[in-house]
């Protein structure tokens, strides 16, 4: 059975960074695809980030330039610079692979001004 745990995360002032990951298990699961999603309150859920198995990666067009996703193996990590405090969110891993899909219960990042 596929799982995944994510980390990171917190409270930091607007211009700081923070780094989530995600850590899927087994380590030798097959992924397709992962992303990183968040959802503001009152706002829907919006993709924020995706690396493909080839490694090519997509950016919502707000976070380009600050955001990074980057995969080792089955630990896959969205390095986020320059926060804004729009950028204050839950964010969730999403894990896509031939097996199906699974979501992360979410992790919250606040960015205060």
């Amino acid at each position: 059975q596929v799982q995944l745990v994510e980390s990171g995360g917190g409270l930091v002032q607007a211009g700081g960074s923070l780094k989530l990951s995600c850590a899927a298990s087994p380590s030798s699961v097959s992924l397709n695809a992962v992303g990183w999603y968040r959802q503001a309150p009152g706002k829907q859920r919006e993709r924020v980030a995706l690396i493909s198995s080839g490694g090519n990666t997509v950016y919502a067009d707000s976070v380009k330039g600050r955001f990074t996703i980057s995969r080792d193996n089955a630990k896959t990590d969205l390095q986020m610079n320059s926060l804004k405090p729009e950028d204050t969110a839950d964010y969730y891993c999403n894990l896509k692979g031939d097996w199906g899909t699974l979501w992360g219960q979410g992790i919250q990042v606040t960015v205060s001004s």
